[in-house]
Formats: C-alpha cells, structure tokens, sequence
C-alpha cells in the first residue's frame, strides 16, 4: 500500500481524493453511501454572498460521454452555508475546501473576509468562471487581468493559513498565461479545469435544450482536455500545485491527472451515476500506484514529464 498523503501548497491531506465542486453539494448526500471524512476533503458547490436561484430550466442535458449543466450557481449564500453545510462538515470532520464565486471582485473580497480565521476551512478555491459584471459579463477566469485582480484580493483578504487555489476555464487560448497570472497574484494552487462552454439543440421542437441555451460540459468527454491543461501547467508552473478534475471515473483516469502533474483529483460528475465513486477511485488509485511500484503518491506526482524532451 502506497503512502497516499499528500499536499496542496500548505494544506497537507491524508489522500489526494477529493469531491468536486457542484456535484456533490455540501457532503449530506454522499455521505447517506460513506463517511465523506475518508475523502481528502470535500469541495462544496459554490457560494456567493446572498442566495441565488439559478438559471432557467431544463438545467442538465445528456450528451454523448458527458453531460450539460446550466444551474447557474443556485445556492443559499453566505449566510446559510456557514450555519448550516458548514457546520456540518465540521461536525462531521470533514476537511472542506470551500469554492467561492461572485460577479465582482468585491463579492470574492466578501467572501473570503466571511471565511477568514474559521478553523472548518481547509482550502478556499475561487470559481472565476463566472461571468464579470464589471467588464460586459466576460469571464473572469478567460483574462488574465481580470483572474490576477479577483485572485490577488481574495488573498490578501483571506487568512493567511487558509489556501488560495484559483479554478480555471479551459475555454482559453493559452491556460498557461492565466495560470502565471493567478500564480504572480498570489495564488497558492490551481484547480484544473473547470466545465467547458457547450450546447446542444433538440430537434423537435429544434430550440435549445437547455433553458440558459448554453451550459458547461463535464464527464469523460472532457478528461483528455483536462490532462492536457494539467500537463502544459506543470511544465510552464513546476512549483505550483494542481488540483486536477475532468471526468475522472476510474483509479486509472486519477493517475493520469496524478502522473501528468496534479497533486490531489477531484471526482464530479461519476458521482451522478455511482455515488461510491470517490472512495472506489480512492481504493484503486492505491492498487494502480502499487501495480506500478510506486511507495508513495508523491514519487508519482509529475512522473510522466521524466525525459519528456526525448518524446517531443
């Protein structure tokens, strides 16, 4: 069995499995299946400061090896989730890493004040895949300028001792020059990749499916998109940790996050379909890192860049 700890920046976990954020809310209804303090940690949906409702329906499509989503951040706010998920967690020692998202940087700065010094935060990951009200509705997480200036406030207003990874979109030209941007800002991570951008007509009644016409796609449609982002972020950034999520659905897909350079995977949507999912991950990526010799986790962190020139 292989010494599965490992660390995101200062946070040090007891393994590299954690949940997604989105897919899993705030841990109540996978823990109904496991003990969701085996995990890593859990990832809650994202909070903003005040409760939302969300896009219109219908939210989630099928697609072919994926899904859509277009929830729109539904959530309780601030308010509510520190009374109630968060506590929660903490009752139930979960180590949490907490997403925040906001349409200002000023709501992000809120946020992170409202988590600061709360001994049931882990991790604070910032979802600036959000749209910026300050700049047209352009997305944060696709220019640099905007990511460096959410990513910078939410650090120097967050504590000290709690993590700042950034989530990024890849619906971007170059994920590395964001990634730089983040990092210059004061990010201590990154979280790899967030959903991207889709569409799908139903040609019935030939109108968009979804009832916010585009949404985010998720699933194994998306994982060697995710690899390639986790891939070209670890050679541009080697110091950096990552995060890395996109479709995983097995201890084999987990590797390649593992070996291409994430220090700790996200489970998300395979939980949809198999809400053991993230400890079945958890129990074969230990199997898979034994098969392969490694005695631990860290020694498999980035492994497939050894002599990547002679590849190339």
């Amino acid at each position: 069995m292989a010494d599965l700890t490992t660390t995101l920046g200062p946070l040090t976990l007891p393994n590299p499995v954690l949940t997604a954020s989105g897919c899993a809310a705030a841990g109540r209804e996978l823990h109904q299946f496991f003990d969701v303090a085996r995990l890593g940690a859990v990832v809650t949906k994202s909070i903003m400061t005040r409760p939302r409702s969300g896009r219109a329906t219908p939210r989630m499509a099928e697609t072919p090896s994926g899904m859509l989503n277009s929830i729109g951040l539904q959530g309780p706010g601030i308010d509510s989730f520190l009374e109630h998920d968060l506590a929660w967690l903490a009752e139930h020692g979960a180590r949490t890493v907490v997403s925040i998202a906001g349409g200002h940087t000023d709501e992000y700065v809120e946020l992170a004040r409202r988590l600061r010094g709360h001994p049931a935060v882990s991790m604070i990951e910032v979802n600036i895949s959000c749209p910026n009200v300050e700049s047209r509705g352009q997305v944060f997480a696709c220019d640099a300028i905007a990511s460096s200036r959410v990513i910078g406030a939410v650090r120097r207003a967050a504590d000290p001792g709690q993590p700042v990874f950034a989530k990024l979109s890849p619906d971007v030209t170059d994920i590395t020059l964001i990634a730089r941007a983040c990092a210059d800002a004061g990010a201590d991570g990154l979280s790899l990749i967030n959903t991207l951008l889709g569409m799908a007509i139903d040609t019935d009644t030939m109108r968009p499916v979804l009832g916010g016409v585009t949404g985010g796609l998720s699933g194994p449609a998306i994982r060697p998109v995710a690899v390639r982002c986790v891939w070209q972020v670890r050679q541009a950034l080697p110091h950096l940790p990552i995060l890395g999520m996109g479709g995983i659905r097995s201890g084999l897909d987990a590797l390649q996050f593992i070996l291409a350079g994430a220090s700790a995977v996200s489970v998300g949507t395979a939980v949809f379909g198999d809400p053991l999912a993230p400890v079945r991950v958890l129990a074969e990526l230990d199997a898979e890192l034994d098969a392969r010799g490694f005695g631990s986790l860290a020694d498999a962190v980035g492994f497939a860049h050894r002599d990547v020139a002679a590849l190339v």
